[in-house]
């Protein structure tokens, strides 16, 4: 497009304002402007000729495209902002993360987030700052690694500190205290807060405080100070809180920590050391004492003895050392007498007595022993010390004591040396002429009872109105003497020249003799009645020894007791090789307990339907020569002997461990266990915690354990009796009443005691269908039982036919079978 010269344009304009000054500027200015061409080449010329021409000689078109035109510069210069904005932010961007990432770094934060994607010199600052801070990670990893292994240690040397069983102190060079331990604290009575920054003299007597302090400073200026260990002698004393000293053993060791230099103490209280070490110096001297002395370990073998045991025993020490003091025995104990003094020696810790020993040299003597136990801090035995003496000197002038006294201080009867000589002169009389004579032991039935109730000064007057009976219902040849305790013997002087006649001369003395005893006798008041037992043995001349002779009267009276009391017998040989059976059997019986021969069976339970609602437990002798013994032939045995009661524990040990395994079983779970269990083990002080144990021991529900007593026992200490059955069935264990119907089957008994099952005896279910008293009996007591609540269990169904017959008879409660 053609352009047009300004300056003519300039020209033109002055010309025309000239020629046409009638006409407005205003049009004039847009006449011309209307023949202005725009060159796209030159713009700065249209700019140029707009911003100079007159507003009144531009079009409005022309206006309008000026403004057009200066809001596009505007726009233009905007965006052009803009994008300088952003080449800015994008050049810039990296450069202010890079400082946030630098301050966080300096905070101690790692999640930085660093520029991605630049490769110019910025991306290199970036790698560089992304290799400080792995650097910077990989350090403060190992920082962090030695810290915990710091803390470690640290923590490790305070448990070393504090665990030690002796106090520790650390002081400075002032002798000021920095650091103690727990023990320190306890053993002095400080609070730390007390006794830290103290002078160490603060634990010190007043006495030993000038030498501590020449001492301590010597030692801390020593170049080769060592560990010194003073006290070693019982001469160091420390002052605690209270002001009390104790005896103290400390060990002192120089620190050196961070160019300083400090005192390291060990203390230990020896005050209770010091004590025993006492007490051992006093042992010692009492141990070369002049009695017999002699200390074994644990299993018995000898490891010291004393001067005075060489001169009674006759053995050097090298002959005894290691040897078991079984060595000294002289045969004449039994094996029973050595069993009851270690049985007394494990339960009671101590056992005094006299005992038999041999010399070197094979001489039997006497000897007053006392041996005791000595138990370790566990409570294990680990040593046993006897102390003896010789008492053959003692045992010799009572011999010649009892050889002066020929009468019973008591009751003024002959005592038992007079009796043997009586005995004596009468067997010979007996033989010369033709007659015979008998000898009756007596022993009154519940002295002990009357004795222990009333004391022994009314025992005593019962004694002696006993011997004054005895001595007026007899003849003058005959002879009453009194052994000792409640025993009494009668010599029946020359009774017939027939045996026969004289056997029941001598029953007619008994039993009135029996008759006389049984009268009441009145003690503080009261009426108190103490039968007799008697036992009575024929002689005829000295065909027998006079031992011979006690020895039988002694088997016929306990055999009158076992009989029931209040009852006469004679000797006969049966009764001895039974007596000879039944100690055999006591002693068999021990045995049995240590080397547990004894088996459980179990006899089922079932209800009226038949299906097992429980057991009963039956023990059985295994013996290993004669085979399996019924419990009828030795649970009397062990009645008699005491054994019931271990033995008992056993049973009722064997039980608790039965029920335990049989909980583990669904299809045996339900099933209870029944125990019989004697009145002596019931009435034992730990009977029920002695249960209790058991039942936590094994984890045995206690509801599936019962525990069946006799009637008879309800008949002794009524009372502690209920008592024991309520204590039981508070723990859930179920009371039964055995052999119900044998005894004295009292109603108003049954109603007082808590008891949960009756059990019939099977002596009345044998006789059913048979005898009609039998039959009357079963259902009276199963109807007692039902009114009182309590479940009915017939024992010893042997057959179904049994079985039948209790349940068409009505009854509807539980059988124990046989089979």
């Amino acid at each position: 497009m053609p352009s047009t010269d300004l300056h003519n344009l300039s020209q033109k304009k002055d010309k025309l304002v000239s020629t046409h000054s009638h006409l407005e500027q205003e049009d004039l200015l847009h006449a011309v402007a209307g023949k202005v061409y725009f060159d796209k080449d030159r713009p700065d010329r249209y700019m140029l000729l707009i911003y100079s021409f007159p507003e009144s000689l531009i079009e409005n078109e022309t206006v309008a495209f000026r403004n057009l035109m200066l809001l596009g510069f505007f726009v233009l210069t905007f965006l052009l902002g803009i994008i300088m904005y952003v080449m800015l932010k994008k050049i810039f961007s990296p450069l202010t993360q890079l400082t946030n990432g630098a301050s966080a770094i300096a905070e101690g934060r790692h999640d930085i987030e660093f520029p991605k994607g630049t490769s110019d010199e910025v991306g290199y600052l970036v790698s560089a700052f992304q290799y400080m801070l792995k650097g910077i990670t990989s350090q403060e990893q190992k920082v962090a690694t030695l810290y915990e292994e710091l803390k470690r240690s640290e923590v490790y040397a305070n448990h070393i500190i504090e665990s030690t069983p002796q106090g520790i102190i650390v002081a400075d060079t002032n002798g000021q205290i920095v650091r103690v331990n727990k023990i320190v604290l306890l053993m002095f009575g400080y609070d730390e807060d007390e006794i830290l920054g103290q002078s160490v003299e603060l634990l010190m007597p007043e006495k030993f405080i000038p030498d501590h302090r020449i001492n301590y400073v010597n030692y801390l200026n020593r170049k080769d100070s060592k560990p010194r260990i003073m006290g070693e002698n019982h001469n160091l004393t420390a002052r605690c809180k209270d002001g009390s000293e104790i005896a103290v053993e400390i060990g002192i060791s120089p620190m050196r920590l961070d160019d300083k230099r400090y005192v390291v103490a060990t203390i230990a209280d020896i005050t209770e050391r010091s004590a025993i070490e006492q007490e051992l110096q006093i042992a010692a001297t009492a141990f070369d004492s002049h009695e017999a002395m002699l200390v074994t370990d644990s299993q018995g073998d000898i490891l010291r003895v004393n001067d005075a045991f060489t001169k009674v025993t006759g053995y050097s020490r090298e002959e005894v050392i290691g040897k078991n003091p079984n060595i000294l025995q002289s045969g004449r104990h039994s094996a029973d007498f050595y069993h009851d003094m270690w049985e007394r020696i494990n339960q009671d810790g101590c056992w005094q007595g006299e005992i038999w020993d041999r010399r070197k040299n094979g001489e039997v003597y006497p000897k007053w022993a006392t041996i005791t136990s000595v138990s370790d801090k566990n409570g294990q035995v680990s040593n046993y010390v006897s102390i003896f003496s010789d008492i053959s000197s003692v045992k010799k002038a009572q011999d010649q004591i009892l050889e002066l006294a020929y009468y019973d201080p008591l009751t003024g009867l002959s005592n038992r040396r007079r009796l043997v000589e009586y005995l004596e002169r009468a067997m010979v009389e007996s033989k010369r002429s033709n007659m015979f004579g008998a000898l009756m032991f007596i022993d009154l039935d519940n002295f002990k009872i009357i004795n222990d109730t009333l004391g022994h000064e009314q025992g005593d007057v019962l004694l002696k109105e006993v011997a004054n009976r005895l001595t007026t219902a007899l003849r003058e040849v005959d002879i009453v003497a009194r052994l000792g305790g409640d025993e009494f013997v009668v010599i029946l002087h020359e009774l017939e020249s027939d045996g026969n006649r004289a056997m029941q001369y001598a029953r007619h003395i008994g039993e009135n003799l029996i008759r006389i005893l049984a009268k009441p006798h009145i003690l503080e008041g009261r009426s108190y009645v103490c039968t007799g037992s008697l036992g009575i043995t024929m002689y005829y001349g000295n065909e027998v020894s006079i031992d011979e002779i006690f020895r039988s009267s002694d088997v016929a009276m306990y055999e009158a007791k076992k009989r029931g009391r209040n009852s006469l017998r004679f000797f006969d040989p049966e009764m001895q090789a039974s007596l000879e059976k039944r100690s055999q059997m006591e002693s068999d019986l021990r045995i049995a307990l240590k080397k547990k021969q004894f088996v459980l069976y179990f006899q089922k339970q079932v209800d009226n339907e038949g299906r097992i609602i429980g057991m009963e437990a039956l023990v059985r002798w295994a013996h290993p020569e004669r085979g399996m013994i019924s419990p009828s032939e030795f649970i009397p045995v062990c009645e008699d002997s005491g054994l019931i009661v271990p033995v008992g524990h056993w049973i009722l040990t064997e039980s608790c461990r039965t029920l335990s395994q049989w909980q583990q079983h669904d299809s045996m779970k339900h099933l209870k266990l029944a125990v019989n269990i004697s009145i002596k083990e019931f009435m034992q002080d730990d009977f029920v915690s002695q249960v209790n144990l058991l039942v936590d021991e094994y984890g045995v529900h206690s509801d599936r354990l019962e525990l069946e007593i006799t009637e008879s026992m309800a008949h002794d200490d009524l009372d502690a009796l209920i008592e024991k059955m309520h204590q039981l069935k508070k723990t859930g264990i179920s009371i039964a009443m055995d052999d119900f119907g044998t005894g004295y089957s009292s109603l108003s008994y049954l109603k007082k005691l808590p008891v949960d099952i009756i059990k019939i005896d099977r002596s009345f279910v044998d006789d059913l269908g048979v005898n009609a008293n039998n039959e009357s009996i079963v259902k009276t007591i199963a109807k007692a039982g039902e009114s009182f609540g309590m479940d009915v269990l017939a024992e010893g169904v042997e057959t179904e036919e049994q079985f039948r017959l209790l349940i068409e008879r009505g009854f509807n409660s539980l059988v124990q079978r046989m089979g």
